[in-house]
């Protein structure tokens, strides 16, 4: 591979490579399959950001786990910043009541969105619910949020590329790399 920096002139550093990427997410999925062995599993994308690693973790989960998968899309940031307001844009095609729900998402940090996702969802009765995300920035938390299977944490820096964007850009790029701004 070209020097790190090369992968996009937007790019400062790459944090995460895609053999580095792709071999946690294997591990993510081989852990999430013995955790739902034997269990209808309701894979939920948190559009737009994690569609890249939802689709590598569903090739990852095995076949012990019987996966459905549905997307909620909702929206707090503009720009850089979260607003810490809240839309929900698109919800479940299906009442979550009595299932296994997986929330996957690209990144947590101030965990004001996953709290009122998780919050709303849960009002709904599912038989459990669980969040999973690709990055996890512990230092810009507003509220205390765990995920209960995360990627790798991060520092508080600006991260684009494997489905994270600045504006709906650079999420095709195949790396987590924190942004020039």
């Amino acid at each position: 591979m070209t020097p790190q920096t090369a992968v996009h002139p937007a790019l400062n550093r790459v944090l995460f490579d895609e053999e580095t990427l792709r071999a946690r997410i294997k591990e993510l999925g081989a852990q999430i399959t013995r955790d739902y062995a034997g269990k209808r599993l309701v894979v939920v994308g948190v559009l737009k950001g994690s569609v890249i690693f939802l689709a590598d973790l569903l090739r990852a989960i095995g076949p012990a786990v019987d996966v459905e998968t549905d997307f909620v899309a909702v929206s707090s940031y503009a720009g850089t910043a979260s607003t810490g307001a809240i839309r929900t844009l698109l919800d479940l095609r299906q009442s979550p009541e009595g299932k296994h729900l997986l929330l996957i998402e690209d990144i947590v940090d101030t965990g004001l969105t996953l709290t009122s996702l998780t919050e709303t969802l849960r009002a709904h009765h599912p038989s459990s619910l669980e969040v999973c995300t690709l990055l996890d920035k512990t230092e810009c938390r507003k509220v205390p949020f765990t995920p209960k299977y995360v990627g790798f944490k991060i520092p508080n820096e600006f991260v684009v590329g494997f489905g994270l964007d600045y504006d709906e850009r650079y999420r095709q790029l195949p790396c987590v790399g924190v942004l020039k701004i």
